[in-house]
């Protein structure tokens, strides 16, 4: 049986630290796949007008492109080069909730992000969405500083 652990990137040097992590793991474990997963911040709850939300559907298909060509698949392919297997995901919505959904679609067994570098009020009020994960995801998540 194949372990999977997603890994939750953003295109930045903490999602690095993020994958390299998970790569230690899955060496660890074995037989094991890395779910790498990019989820692009959309909320429906934003105020548009009705030429945006005609071009909404066009602009998502580039954003779900864009992400997978510059962020989750050379994640993938450097995952690949190191003898692992793994394959990406993009998604629209919440972070945190499809994270965890995923990992629950999915049959993972395990969620890996880096901790947030978000400062200020909103962070403060709001929380973060790595918080939000560790305390709503339905598998066991570790966070990598």
């Amino acid at each position: 049986m194949t372990t999977k652990i997603i890994v939750g990137v953003d295109g930045s040097g903490s999602g690095e630290r993020a994958i390299d992590h998970a790569k230690k793991m899955a060496k660890l474990i074995g037989k094991c796949e890395l779910l790498v997963v990019f989820v692009i911040e959309w909320s429906p709850y934003a105020f548009q007008t009705p030429e945006q939300n005609a071009e909404r559907h066009k602009r998502r298909e580039e954003e779900i492109k864009d992400a997978t060509d510059h962020i989750v698949q050379p994640a993938v392919d450097r995952i690949k080069q190191d003898g692992l297997t793994a394959r990406g995901i993009v998604r629209h919505g919440h972070v945190a909730d499809l994270l965890s959904s995923t990992a629950v679609d999915e049959g993972a067994e395990l969620i890996v992000v880096a901790r947030s570098s978000e400062h200020g009020l909103a962070s403060r009020v709001f929380g973060t969405s790595t918080a939000n994960l560790v305390m709503h995801a339905s598998v066991p998540v570790t966070v990598v500083g």
